[in-house]
């Protein structure tokens, strides 16, 4: 399910706003262009964004936009493009879904940088740029933000405040739609593994009864796009002495008998599953039905780490609890990179759809240095600062308190990196809820309504003696 991936930490220095327009080959009346700007600046770090249009009379079928940086500047999180380093160039694909521009149309990517520098010496599909930066006239003021090229983006500016300026106070939405997803105030989540690896294999009837929700591993891809299938392991079967779907089935059933909800989890490290469009999104929305209906699963989980088209999954999600009805359980389990700004596709996703999205569960783990929401310095992983700095993020962007929870790892040989004893978990939960027990990081409010948390996973838990359940779950009882 997860996947080491550390960014190189984000350096504290002031930089200049400003756009620099890059022209593929010589200046020409039309063709393809790359334009950049600092859409932020916050004294220690900066936002950019690079638009490619494309002037030209033909499709473009796949961009790559690369740049040299000084010594110094770096790129740390970066959002709807594939990123490559080597040295001081950075190198940047298209995704999946934003690789054809169509003549006329245009396609964004963005990052966080540090560092006194700007991106320099860049290439569009590999041809040199030309073009000179934009210079304002003596007695105009820098311009902050480009004419804008595309359309207004459907999603909302991020609003967390630069670190000069204080914090929002303005507090985030609590009311919760009506309607309910039938668990607790505050819930602790787990991952199933349907698969044989190092950790304990489980029946699913064997899940200890901390866990309030059951987020089964994975659903996995067909040969339609955008659909998805479940079946038990042959692996695990075997390694439980046989296991059957109707025996799943029936387990399903007795948790359900116990107050416990089971959901099914797309994706995964591994996972392929691509809605990239109306086909698929319908093909995504039909399939899971068939396997609500099938097994019994209360709801779907989104655990994609290997990029995510928010608009068709959007519609997959919407369609799919239109059919099931309100009672539909959706939850997402982003990356921490995922959810570093509402740009992000993920984190576009999670607001696009919070008028029915359950919670979100990120993984706090697998991270490296990241920004929180006070967007100062990098947090480093595996602390309470990272935790209480990167949940407030989303708190202060737009999610409800019910809407978040902390994804962390269940003790050693379940992540790469960001394991904390449960009693940090806790620590940070009680930061968030009560502003009591924190670290140097406070949150600018507090969110009585925080969720809870969500392990990886319930097979490695018990593999290390049900830690992680037995010190968190009663402490959720404890929350305001």
């Amino acid at each position: 399910m997860r996947r080491v991936r550390v960014l190189a930490p984000l350096l504290a220095a002031a930089v200049a706003a400003g756009g620099v327009v890059w022209t593929a080959g010589p200046a020409l009346a039309a063709g393809p262009t790359a334009t950049f700007v600092k859409t932020s600046d916050w004294g220690t770090g900066w936002e950019g964004r690079i638009t490619i249009t494309n002037g030209g009379s033909a499709a473009i079928t796949s961009w790559t936009v690369a740049f040299d940086l000084p010594a110094g500047t770096t790129v740390g999180t970066y959002w709807d493009a594939l990123l490559t380093v080597s040295g001081q160039r950075y190198t940047f694909t298209n995704r999946s879904w934003n690789g054809q521009v169509a003549p006329g149309a245009s396609v964004s990517f963005g990052f966080i940088g540090a560092g006194p520098g700007a991106p320099q010496r860049c290439t569009l599909n590999g041809v040199p740029c030309a073009g000179q930066p934009q210079t304002p006239g003596p007695t105009t003021a820098p311009p902050t933000t480009p004419a804008p090229t595309t359309p207004a983006p459907t999603t909302p500016a991020p609003t967390t405040a630069p670190p000069t300026t204080t914090p929002p106070t303005t507090a985030p939405p609590t009311t919760v739609p009506p309607g309910g997803d039938g668990l607790p105030r505050h819930f602790l989540t787990g991952y199933w593994h349907n698969f044989d690896n190092q950790a304990v294999e489980l029946r699913l009837r064997d899940v200890p009864a901390e866990y309030d929700l059951i987020a089964v591993a994975f659903a996995e891809a067909t040969g339609t796009p955008g659909a998805v299938d479940f079946g038990v392991d042959p692996g695990l079967s075997a390694a439980l002495g046989g296991y059957t779907d109707a025996q799943f089935t029936a387990d399903v059933a007795t948790l359900h008998q116990r107050g416990k909800k089971v959901i099914i989890s797309i994706g995964g490290e591994t996972g392929r599953v691509a809605v990239n469009d109306a086909a698929s999104a319908t093909a995504l929305a039909d399939s899971m039905h068939q396997l609500i209906q099938r097994y019994g699963f209360d709801g779907v989980d989104i655990d994609l780490e290997n990029g995510l088209n928010p608009t068709y999954m959007a519609q997959a999600l919407r369609a799919l609890r239109a059919r099931t009805g309100s009672g539909l359980i959706i939850t997402m389990a982003p990356q921490t990179i995922d959810m570093q700004s509402p740009s992000v596709s993920y984190f576009r996703l999670a607001l696009d759809i919070r008028d029915i999205l359950t919670v979100v569960h990120t993984q706090y783990y697998n991270s490296g240095t990241m920004l929180g929401c006070d967007q100062q310095f990098p947090y480093s992983q595996g602390t309470v600062n990272f935790l209480t700095a990167l949940a407030c993020l989303q708190l202060e962007a737009g999610l409800r308190p019910d809407q978040v929870a902390l994804g962390l790892p269940a003790g050693p040989g379940a992540a790469g990196g960001g394991v904390v004893a449960p009693a940090t978990v806790n620590q940070a939960l009680t930061c968030l809820a009560r502003a009591t027990n924190c670290g140097s990081f406070r949150p600018p409010r507090t969110y009585p309504g925080i969720r809870g948390a969500m392990t990886w996973s319930i097979n490695w838990d018990v593999t290390n003696g049900n830690s992680f359940a037995r010190t968190v779950k009663p402490h959720l009882a404890t929350l305001p």
